[in-house]
């Protein structure tokens, strides 16, 4: 292999790695709650085109949002442990590669919209503006989890105005759900990077909850659950969604019992096993639906 083909193989690894293409945990976490609207808003399997589309532009604006994030901390990633590895922070990409790629993937993301209807479209145009200032909030506040969501959440009201193109009340019922859930999760993300934040002066919900972290995430991880159940109520599903509830606050519980004592590993995997919490509850919303 010559010199040039070297350096490639490298450029695709290096935007591979700063989609987080290696990393599918993210993707998922912003997926579920999206599957979750896309069956409740169409009461059952959703059409085609539209899962597809939503499916998608999960991935895309998940990775856009992975892209612009890091460039946003070029400044504080080389001094955090856990991502002095990234492309930018090593050098790997320029900022200018990095914000070629974040424009373009939200365009194909943006064209893919438009094949919805013009309330979806509005609202993406919300969610663009959501994604991009999201990263530089961790500067300026202690709610960067907060906002994120508010960001990851936004595919819920967009999936009720793609299938029935308006926003009932039990569709913010569920965008309340997550806005607690991922509140809660990213905390526990936060928690990691906590001592190397307050050395380099970035801010996160982790730092300004201090010792009252565990009881915050429990209270956010109980208002997610008991607004799961609301839906649940209003739309009169049976006991196997309940069950799911159910099975879904096992593994919070889990999170508290290996990550009690905050290491960093155990947090990270308390955070991990989200995607499983996000599956029990997908389920749920299919076999209620069925």
């Amino acid at each position: 292999m010559n010199l040039h083909s070297l350096i490639v193989t490298s450029k695709h690894k290096a935007y591979w790695q700063l989609i987080r293409g290696d990393r599918p945990v993210g993707t998922l976490l912003l997926l579920w709650p999206t599957l979750w609207a896309l069956w409740l808003a169409a009461e059952g399997l959703p059409p085609l085109d539209l899962l597809l589309i939503f499916s998608a532009g999960v991935w895309l604006t998940r990775s856009a949002g992975c892209v612009i994030n890091d460039y946003a901390d070029r400044w504080l990633d080389p001094q955090v442990e856990r991502t002095r590895t990234r492309p930018l922070a090593r050098g790997a990409l320029s900022g200018r590669e990095a914000l070629t790629a974040f424009v373009l993937m939200m365009l194909i993301a943006f064209g893919l919209v438009l094949m919805t209807n013009k309330l979806t479209i509005l609202l993406s145009m919300a969610g663009a503006v959501l994604a991009v200032t999201y990263p530089y909030l961790k500067r300026h506040t202690y709610f960067p989890q907060l906002y994120l969501g508010i960001a990851f959440g936004w595919g819920i009201p967009m999936a009720f105005a793609a299938v029935q193109e308006r926003i009932p009340q039990s569709a913010w019922l569920l965008f309340l759900a997550n806005l607690l859930w991922t509140t809660a999760y990213d905390t526990w993300y936060a928690m990691i990077d906590r001592e190397d934040d307050l050395k380099a002066g970035a801010k996160s919900l982790a730092i300004f909850l201090g010792d009252m972290d565990l009881l915050a995430i429990g209270m956010m991880q109980a208002g997610f659950l008991a607004s799961l159940a609301l839906v649940g109520r209003q739309y009169h599903f049976g006991l196997s969604y309940f069950i799911c509830i159910a099975l879904a606050g096992v593994v919070i519980l889990w999170q508290f019992k290996i990550a009690a004592l905050r290491h960093r590993e155990d947090c990270f995997r308390a955070f991990l096993s989200n995607q499983w919490v996000g599956l029990l509850i997908f389920i749920g919303f299919v076999v209620a639906l069925l």
